[in-house]
């Protein structure tokens, strides 16, 4: 394997561990009813399997084929991380004070999906755009169904996260596998 092919790998592995996490934690947004509770509860397990499975992958890669980190690269990943928590903190906080606890998921979803388009030319992955929209959508229209249904919006944001989570989650480790 290529030092490219290994480092490409190792990406995707760690790809599939974070998207894997932050889907279980998602699943654990909704209070729901059975059967939805149960198939979150579904979501959950099979985010974290992919998540561990993606750990397994970047273990076996990290350092092989001369892969070296690159400290400018870091540091402005670690800036956008911090600029998307401060945000997502922030905002939650103000929800919270004024009362509108209920659309803190909403925000986070919105943050959370805004914070993958400066991400994708840094991890060079342009499927990280389509995966910032779709967040975008699913947090507009967890916004919409609160406001229109009794429905909340943690229900339908935390499903929909979830969902575009794992399935980019999986979509990676497959990409991994492939690259094998």
């Amino acid at each position: 394997m290529s030092d490219v092919q290994t480092k490409s790998r190792h990406q995707a592995g760690l790809t599939a561990l974070y998207l894997g996490i932050f889907a279980t934690v998602w699943f654990s947004v909704p209070a729901a009813e059975q059967p939805l509770r149960a198939l979150l509860v579904v979501g959950s397990v099979a985010a974290l399997l992919t998540a561990v499975a993606g750990g397994v992958v970047s273990a076996h890669t990290r350092g092989a084929g001369g892969a070296t980190r690159d400290r400018a690269t870091d540091r402005r990943y670690l800036l956008i991380v911090v600029a998307e928590f401060a945000a997502a903190g922030l905002g939650a906080a103000v929800l919270a004070a004024a009362d509108l606890s209920e659309y803190i998921p909403v925000l986070v979803c919105a943050v959370v999906g805004l914070h993958f388009f400066p991400l994708a030319p840094l991890l060079r992955d342009p499927l990280l755009r389509p995966l910032g929209v779709a967040l975008c959508v699913v947090a507009a229209a967890g916004l919409v169904v609160a406001l229109a249904s009794a429905v909340s919006a943690g229900l339908v944001v935390g499903t929909g996260a979830g969902l575009l989570l794992l399935g980019y989650a999986v979509q990676a480790l497959i990409r991994a596998y492939r690259r094998a």
